[in-house]
């Protein structure tokens, strides 16, 4: 017998070995230029105000389990309030505690209650506006909790571009900072004929019904509000608003009703905060061609069918033309 009859065996045996470490290989490039999955949609999972620790926290730890076992889920965004109160200390270490049980991706975006009031020295309590370097210490805590460079980020997410924007205003409570608006204006720029997703606490004026008495007043609505509307329109390629910070639960008409169309270009997505026994969270699954929204009641397990919305997004023929005037 020579040599090469000898060899044959043994090449037979590794071929398909190297056959599927290529095909691995290969797999893991297309995840890497974050190419729409197989089932043909990227899973955004909405958060609304968490509130840690807060009350009924074992049915938010609940909520933790139950994304887990989503297999679908690629982004977990947890809309401003992460903590309960005043963004102490011990509220930061419950939120991490907390968020270190997710198995997901996790952005968290910052409310009023993680930084802009202060810490009452007295058992009173109260809500009184920290000093600036009250909360700027306090959204160090929020950057070191959560293992982020920034309050505020982008992604590209099938074919979208993300913003997760944070409130840092020293003044209104769902305020946005100079700096982070000039921040704001560049990304949008640059990302001018991509359809745009924006993630910020508060929600933008007019777009819900007055059911709360502090509803589309200053300190409930972006700010500030003049000029996010400047940018906005001025930017047709933003066409979905994600936010929390109202409250707003599914039983009422301005979870999702014609009102939350801003300016006849932008569907304000609103969401309920976990404080309560009965917990709602919106899915964005996002299509190549489509967003579809969709809410979750996890105390029994039900996808309400008539809260589901389908979104599209503009389209790069009408951002080029606008483009082109500009």
């Amino acid at each position: 017998m020579n040599s090469s009859s000898l060899h044959r065996p043994l090449l037979f045996l590794f071929t398909p070995f190297l056959l599927l470490l290529l095909f691995g290989l290969l797999a893991g490039c297309g995840t890497c230029r974050q190419q729409t999955p197989e089932r043909g949609y990227h899973h955004l999972l909405v958060l609304g105000d968490p509130h840690l620790p807060g009350t009924n926290l074992p049915q938010k730890e609940n909520i933790i389990d139950t994304i887990n076992t989503w297999e679908d889920v690629d982004l977990v965004v947890a809309v401003g309030d992460i903590c309960d109160v005043y963004g102490t200390e011990a509220e930061y270490a419950a939120a991490g505690a907390f968020f270190a049980r997710l198995r997901k991706p996790l952005v968290p975006i910052a409310g009023n209650h993680d930084y802009i009031y202060a810490t009452p020295t007295t058992a009173s309590g109260g809500y009184l506006t920290g000093s600036p370097a009250s909360q700027q210490a306090k959204l160090r805590i929020f950057r070191q909790t959560f293992g982020l460079r920034h309050l505020f980020s982008s992604k590209t997410i099938g074919g979208y571009h993300v913003l997760f924007l944070s409130t840092d205003h020293p003044s209104f409570a769902a305020g946005i900072s100079e700096s982070q608006l000039d921040w704001l204006r560049g990304q949008l720029y640059r990302h001018r004929t991509t359809p745009t997703i924006v993630f910020f606490h508060g929600p933008l004026k007019g777009t819900q019904h007055a059911f709360k008495h502090y509803v589309n007043r200053p300190q409930a609505i972006a700010q500030p509000a003049e000029i996010l509307h400047t940018i906005i329109t001025a930017n047709p390629q933003i066409f979905l608003w994600v936010s929390g910070h109202t409250h707003t639960p599914p039983t009422e008409t301005s979870y999702a009703d014609p009102i939350n169309l801003y300016a006849n270009q932008v569907t304000n997505i609103h969401n309920m905060d976990m404080k309560r026994e009965t917990i709602w969270t919106n899915s964005l699954l996002l299509y190549p061609d489509r967003v579809v929204v969709k809410t979750y009641r996890h105390n029994d397990g039900v996808w309400l069918a008539e809260l589901e919305r389908t979104i599209r997004p503009p389209r790069l023929r009408t951002m080029r033309e606008h483009e082109a005037k500009r």
